[in-house]
């Protein structure tokens, strides 16, 4: 029932694939829709906050959202610049986790690395939750079930992913290339309303006006917020392993494509936001009055109003594929390097890092469920997630720079010195200023050094406790003690003994008596002889009902007294294996609890003798 249920969601398995077959890899377009779609859905939330914060002093300020934009297209262009560095340089991904392990300390690594992963968590949270307020600033009947929209968002993702790469690259392309469609158009035919003069100037306020009550403080604010329209930048840097041969040529190039796109909706949003005078609303997003000013109340302008905000949703719902596509590689090359657990490097069915996937999924529903998926609380903690990573990628390349050219290597990190520069202030405006708002992100990373540095731990421990030294001898082979638990002489207890012969060079049978089953051990212990008179049966009796303690203090004497022989330990275990696995939940699993106790024992070989049912 399972596997009929998991390949009807997922699909049937794929056949693993050779270094030099990319059947199951990205092209160029396929990529941009998979891991660019967070970048490009931030302009529905980015100029937002921008505004947010002017609006808190006044209307007039709004103005001031055109230089904060540029600053804004300013820090993307050196991000971009540094990326595209980062791929050349780090062509097996990682992005700012390898970079900075490598040219930083594996310490600040696990930082990046850490940041990342909440982010890319946050990453989908915000996601779906600003594509939940997209759908209802629609249909505003539904307003109140944000929450469960969101969490089911997530869920169709995450299934999506499991699907792999081209599948979900495939199911992205339509949302993905609408939305830019979309705003592009947007953006031409509110351009050409101008021209034409259909769409008066109605800002609130002159560019240069001043503005009482702006100080540099709230400035610094506003680009902060504004600045989360650049998370999701650097997840092509992380993915460079997903793109066909030549890797490293196609990630740059959509990278660089991703940012050129984004910085024109950016520009263009932040202008016609400003040309138009909209102020925020509780009620309905400012993308979407602005796409109702300039379409107007035709019918006509009602489809396109309705078309764009359907364009809007998905592409918001599906941004959060982007942290879909980061998050499982980004665990990989931490678990390679043993900071997370080893099962993070495991392919699923479909050739897609599943553990890695369900993983995220799971942390973006409880951040959902702790911040109600609030967009405006989640934000602030997914800008500080993310320009930590930032600031120490740049860091790390000028570094690598250093380490490379010898001479001449300052023009070559300029980008990477600029945005570095910008990453640390917006780092330092919100510590100053948004540490309210950001605090509970500095214990979650705490938490998470602890527990990479204990894995760690736990790996460098197996290593040098399993590692077989040099001048090591094998231990001689003396025999084998075979102790077989019976419950009762059944079909199964019977093969099971037999094999326990052709294995051991001293057998014996033990079984658990209790008051409650006097008569019935009499018969048991008579059957037993009929059958296997050669081999001891010892009959433990137990004053209470539990069969695991007696069974495991009788083990721990025959244990003893087989070491002092020389002998391994060997103990079977029979058991009967239902035709049909619902079937397990009639039977009280003995066998199971029995296992569960003795692997916890040292120098004891577990052995299961399984009988199966016909009917």
């Amino acid at each position: 029932m399972l596997k009929r249920l998991k390949a009807l969601f997922i699909g049937d398995p794929l056949i693993s694939t050779n270094e030099g077959d990319d059947t199951h890899l990205l092209s160029k377009k396929q990529a941009l829709a998979m891991l660019s779609s967070d970048a490009l859905s931030s302009i529905a939330y980015g100029p937002e906050q921008i505004i947010l914060i002017l609006v808190a002093v006044s209307p007039l300020a709004i103005w001031w959202s055109l230089p904060i934009g540029l600053m804004v297209l300013v820090l993307l262009a050196s991000l971009t610049i540094s990326y595209q560095q980062v791929i050349h340089a780090y062509p097996k991904g990682g992005g700012a986790y390898v970079v900075s392990s490598e040219n930083l300390s594996p310490s600040w690594g696990l930082i990046a690395g850490g940041s990342l992963l909440v982010d890319y968590m946050l990453t989908v949270a915000v996601s779906v939750s600003s594509g939940a307020d997209a759908i209802t600033s629609a249909f505003p009947v539904i307003k109140e079930h944000n929450l469960g929209i969101s969490v089911v968002l997530v869920l169709v993702l995450m299934v999506m992913n499991l699907r792999g790469l081209r599948e979900s690259a495939r199911s992205l392309m339509i949302p993905v290339y609408l939305f830019i469609v979309s705003i592009l158009f947007l953006l031409l035919y509110g351009s050409y309303q101008i021209i034409v003069g259909h769409l008066p100037y109605m800002a609130t306020a002159h560019i240069g006006q001043s503005v009482s009550g702006v100080s540099m403080i709230l400035l610094l604010r506003a680009f902060t917020s504004g600045s989360a329209s650049l998370t999701g930048v650097e997840a092509i840097s992380n993915a460079v392993p997903f793109f066909k041969k030549p890797k490293e040529k196609n990630a740059s190039a959509t990278l660089g494509f991703m940012a050129l796109i984004l910085g024109l909706m950016f520009a263009g949003i932040t202008f016609l936001n400003f040309w138009l005078g909209i102020l925020p609303s509780q009620h309905v997003t400012v993308l979407a009055q602005i796409a109702k000013t300039v379409y107007g109340n035709s019918v006509l302008g009602n489809v396109f109003f309705y078309i764009f905000q359907l364009a809007t949703a998905f592409i918001l719902a599906v941004a959060a594929n982007t942290g879909f596509s980061a998050f499982p590689m980004l665990s990989f090359n931490m678990a390679k390097n043993k900071y997370m657990p080893h099962l993070f490097m495991e392919k699923g069915a479909r050739l897609g890092y599943s553990n890695g996937i369900i993983t995220l999924a799971l942390g973006a529903i409880a951040l959902l469920f702790i911040f109600n998926g609030s967009t405006e609380r989640l934000i602030p903690l997914y800008t500080i997630g993310v320009f930590i990573p930032f600031a120490l990628s740049q860091t790390g390349m000028v570094i690598h720079w250093r380490r490379t050219l010898k001479h001449g290597y300052l023009g070559r990190s300029l980008a990477n010195i600029l945005g570095a520069l910008i990453c640390y202030g917006i780092i330092l405006i919100l510590l100053v200023f948004r540490l309210g708002d950001i605090w509970p992100f500095f214990p979650i990373i705490i938490a998470l050094l602890g527990l990479f540095n204990a894995i760690k731990r736990h790996y460098s421990n197996v290593a040098m406790q399993l590692r077989i030294t040099e001048g090591a001898k094998a231990i001689p082979y003396q025999g084998n003690t075979v102790l077989v638990l019976v419950g009762n002489m059944t079909k199964a207890s019977i093969p099971a003994i037999n094999y326990a012969r052709s294995i051991g060079q001293r057998v014996l049978a033990m079984h658990v008596a209790t008051l409650e089953t006097k008569e019935k051990d009499k018969e048991l212990e008579e059957e037993f002889k009929d059958y296997f008179p050669e081999i001891p049966l010892v009959m433990v009796e137990s004053n209470y009902r539990d069969i695991v303690k007696p069974t495991m203090m009788f083990v721990q004497e025959i244990l003893e007294e087989s070491k002092k022989n020389g002998h391994t330990l060997t103990v079977v275990i029979p058991k009967f294996i239902p035709k049909h696995g619902w079937q397990n939940v009639l039977h009280n699993q003995m066998s199971l609890r029995l296992r569960a106790s003795l692997r916890w024992h040292e120098d004891i070989v577990i052995a299961t003798y399984s009988y199966h049912l016909k009917k």
